[in-house]
């Protein structure tokens, strides 16, 4: 039997339990009946013909979700204490956290959410109706949920990562935007974009490498928690974070490689200044040697009588001269 999604929100929660009873109820009967009729069916039919739901809640009715659902958890319920993305095993169930990033605003806060899983149930708890966007999406891509709570966390887990890849393509567009930005020697404001993005991809990384991890806790399976021959979508959970984290690292690297141009451009730059100061100063040291030599004005020197159009002579001499070595020397 396919996944059933019920939204718990205050506005239509007792619609939405009733009509969780009502077909509990319902299947209920039927089982019965079919037990009567069929005494010898397989325990693997019966548990196809169970009833398995997911409860999308808010902080506000988390506890009334978990006990509808059948789940016992020992602890805490407060989404402002997740900071990164885990798995927690308990005797009686699976408890998860989530924190993931906003595509448009990977500094700012991040998207929280708990998700608790029986060997049943599943319950989502989300303050930001996030959750229920992305259900909406997997319904509306696939008509269906999924036929197993395995299958419901693989879609829900890859749809909010499937548009990660064009994501991190973004980011590579704006590096090689800034790249030719160096190469035309554009040098404003470049270190603040680089610093800007680099902050930017380290939280991705992070995030990505917690998705992994995530994945991998979840294969596991460490209290039997989901069907064996299902954990292979973990597994698919925890590749696909490990390709995103892959691509984050080249990213990084290529942002360390734009980087190390711009800071190879601006001593570049720092060297034309300094050249030209050294040009200007070695051009004058020898007019400042020939004046100071000039304003002494001793009696005895021959110059005085028409010093100062011989001083002058000899300044545009000294400077030709200068200016014709270093042509020769490519320096001008």
């Amino acid at each position: 039997m396919a996944i059933k999604v019920y939204i718990l929100k205050k506005s239509i929660m007792k619609s939405s339990i009733d009509e969780y009873l009502e077909m509990k109820a319902e299947l209920k009967e039927r089982k019965k009946l079919e037990k009567q009729m069929n005494p010898e069916s397989t325990m693997e039919q019966k548990q196809k013909k169970e009833l398995r739901a997911v409860f999308v809640s808010e902080s506000d009715t988390a506890l009334q979700a978990l006990e509808i659902a059948g789940i016992s958890y020992e602890g805490d319920i407060d989404l402002d204490d997740i900071e990164f993305c885990k798995v927690e095993s308990q005797q009686k169930c699976i408890c998860g956290n989530l924190h993931i990033p906003r595509r448009n605003d990977v500094l700012g806060e991040k998207i929280r959410m708990y998700f608790f899983a029986n060997r049943k149930n599943i319950v989502i708890i989300d303050d930001e109706d996030f959750a229920e966007k992305i259900i909406k999406r997997i319904i509306a891509s696939r008509t269906k949920p999924g036929q197993s709570r395995e299958r419901f966390l693989y879609n829900f887990c890859a749809k909010f990562m499937d548009e990660d890849l064009d994501n991190l393509g973004r980011y590579e567009k704006k590096i090689m935007g800034i790249e030719e930005e160096i190469n035309e020697g554009d040098l404003d404001e470049v270190t603040e974009e680089i610093a800007l993005l680099r902050k930017e991809l380290l939280i991705l990384r992070e995030y990505y490498d917690e998705m992994n991890d995530f994945g991998k806790q979840l294969e596991e399976n460490e209290n039997n928690f989901f069907s064996g021959k299902n954990l292979s979508y973990f597994g698919t959970i925890s590749d696909r974070a490990d390709r995103l984290m892959g691509r984050t690292m080249y990213l990084l690297d290529y942002i360390g490689q734009v980087r190390d141009t711009y800071q190879g451009k601006v001593a570049e730059h720092q060297n034309d200044n300094m050249e030209f100061l050294t040009i200007i100063s070695t051009i004058f040291f020898p007019l400042t040697l020939i004046t100071g030599w000039y304003g002494m004005n001793f009696d005895n020197m021959p110059e005085l009588t028409h010093g100062y159009p011989f001083v002058i002579g000899l300044s545009l001499v000294v400077v030709a001269v200068i200016i014709i070595i270093f042509k020769k020397r490519k320096i001008l």
